[in-house]
């Protein structure tokens, strides 16, 4: 749906459409949304502290990454998540962080430079493909793939006036149409037998689960879901989410893993 609804604002749109889903939970967590995040100091192994949600560094560590992995973070910036995974790989392997965006690849290269030890960066490679067309540039690649998609990210629209107006239903529709393609170029440049983490900080199920669900249908046959339980998480039809007003603040985040099978 392209135009607003017969003149409804953008709030009132995003209130019906989460309303829908959430029913009456909604209040409590729209209100949990609005409150001022609670990041936490992530220093393991760095040479300074980065400040990110916690549910960032819970779901990073849900790769399971192995030292001397080759790992592709496929959308990366702004790089919390990356210097979660570089902390565990400590120079050994391979980490390429990759993002599009100039500015975002700007931020998340001053990230690397300011946060990962000299010796350690010779094994990290930013990079700037569309990640939507992964499968052009590498196939059967990486052992482990974080794919950490740009998505709705309900809780920044919520704390911007300016978005929030422009909001209509056919935002997460579109995500879920390039979401979908970065899960199918991820699927080709893991190994087989190796794993994908796949996830968003969205709360529309279409941004999420029913990705999944679109790679069963699309792909059937070439993965598999591994089951995870990390803390303060609620299961969805397909993986889990962390939300903020069940898990004190934190996310939210969604997160599925996937190992490629064939």
């Amino acid at each position: 749906m392209g135009k607003k609804q017969k003149g409804k604002g953008g709030k009132l749109l995003f209130d019906e459409y989460y309303q829908q889903i959430f029913l009456e939970r909604w209040p409590t967590l729209r209100a949990s949304l609005l409150e001022d995040r609670q990041p936490i100091a992530f220093k393991q192994e760095l040479t300074s502290e980065y400040y990110l949600d916690e549910a960032s560094i819970i779901c990073a560590r849900l790769l399971d990454v192995q030292p001397g992995d080759n790992v592709l973070d496929m959308c990366a910036a702004p790089g919390g998540k990356t210097l979660v995974i570089a902390s565990i790989l400590k120079g050994t392997g391979f980490l390429r962080a990759n993002d599009r965006s100039s500015a975002r690849r700007a931020r998340l290269r001053n990230v690397i430079d300011t946060h990962i030890r000299d010796e350690w960066k010779a094994s990290i490679s930013v990079s700037g493909h569309d990640a939507a067309k992964w499968g052009l540039y590498e196939q059967n690649t990486y052992d482990r793939i974080l794919l950490d998609a740009p998505c709705s990210s309900e809780r920044h629209v919520l704390c911007d006036s300016s978005a929030l107006e422009k909001w209509t239903p056919s935002r997460p529709k579109h995500l879920a149409i390039q979401q979908f393609a970065m899960l199918a170029g991820a699927l080709e440049a893991v190994k087989v037998g190796g794993y994908i983490l796949y996830s968003t900080c969205a709360l529309a199920p279409l941004e999420d689960e029913e990705v999944i669900s679109k790679l069963f249908t699309k792909r059937e046959g070439r993965f598999e879901l591994i089951p995870i339980d990390p803390p303060y998480c609620e299961k969805r039809t397909y993986g889990s989410i962390i939300l903020p007003d069940s898990s004190s603040g934190k996310g939210p985040l969604y997160f599925c893993l996937i190992r490629r099978t064939s």
